[in-house]
């Protein structure tokens, strides 16, 4: 069977990697074109990029497919399937006719719920106990195939959307080479999602890191575990500007003002929050400054409490 796979980022090279550990007939990839990074602004390839160099694979970059000589050439690579991780572009009608058994996707929730571009990071900042990936068919409306299967895991209390996301990386390696060796023995059976259980997962920005005291503990911890490692809760304690890296829950009540720090332990800060519960951070960085404990921080720069 041959496979055209579509990725950029890392969790997309995780996927890569295993399809080719596995045996599948690779014979193209196609990835975001490079792109300027860091101060000198020098071109990047993308991690996928790296890997089907590596593999000896031949790479493919158009910024989309309106041009019909770009649809062609993918057309002459004759895949049997399109595989897609995070690819960053939505494909056109004409390019997901192409491939004979059809494009299935790799998508980090379990659909229907969390359609769109962030949902693992959207099922942390609402405080899910549990998510996972998904395989599907692709489909002009975003996310919105056939689901074919579903692998599931706990989320941790404390684990942010970074550690999250390269847990599920690894899951939905696992599950593509799974799907496509179904697909190739014609064993697939795919199930309509139900549209009225669809949930969806914006793009985050930094409007959402200002965190509002008023919230309780729970909702400022999912805040600081979401947004990490971007764009990452931010907070200002005693007139310094903090982006906020790591917090824990801890039992305590205090009738204090929302905002107000309480404590100074040998583990962090604890601050009041809006229904006089408590959190405790762990880890923060002052602009300008490193990412420190917040013990260590605050013997340095003591803070009223």
């Amino acid at each position: 069977m041959r496979v055209v796979f579509m990725g950029t980022p890392d969790i997309a090279a995780t996927c890569l990697k295993k399809i080719l550990a596995d045996g599948f007939d690779v014979v193209g990839v196609y990835t975001q074109p490079d792109r300027p990074k860091g101060r000198g602004m020098k071109l990047v390839a993308s991690p996928v990029k790296e890997v089907a160099l590596a593999a000896g694979i031949p790479v493919f970059q158009p910024e989309n497919f309106r041009a019909d000589e770009d649809v062609q050439v993918l057309a002459d690579l004759k895949p049997d399937v399109c595989a897609v991780v995070a690819y960053g572009r939505i494909l056109p009608q004409r390019v997901l006719d192409i491939p004979a058994k059809g494009c299935i996707n790799i998508h980090t929730s379990l659909l229907p719920q969390y359609r769109g571009c962030a949902p693992c990071q959207w099922a942390v900042l609402d405080g899910l106990k549990e998510t996972g990936v998904s395989s599907m068919y692709l489909v002009r409306e975003m996310d919105a195939g056939d689901v074919i299967d579903v692998a599931k895991t706990p989320i941790g209390e404390n684990q942010t959307s970074g550690e999250l996301l390269d847990c599920l990386a690894v899951m939905g390696a696992d599950l593509l080479s799974k799907t496509l060796t179904r697909l190739s023995k014609g064993e697939v059976c795919a199930t309509p999602q139900d549209c009225s259980r669809v949930t969806f997962a914006p793009m985050l920005d930094k409007s959402m890191c200002p965190i509002d005291w008023n919230r309780s503990a729970r909702c400022i911890h999912n805040q600081v575990r979401g947004l990490h490692p971007w764009p990452i809760a931010t907070a200002e304690l005693g007139g310094t500007k903090f982006k906020i890296h790591q917090t824990v829950l801890v039992d305590g009540h205090s009738d204090k003002a929302p905002g107000t720090p309480v404590e100074l332990n040998k583990k962090g800060l604890r601050v009041v929050c809006g229904d006089g519960s408590i959190i405790e951070i762990r880890q923060l960085q002052a602009e300008g400054g490193k990412r420190m404990a917040a013990p260590d921080y605050f013997r340095g720069h003591p803070i009223e409490i």
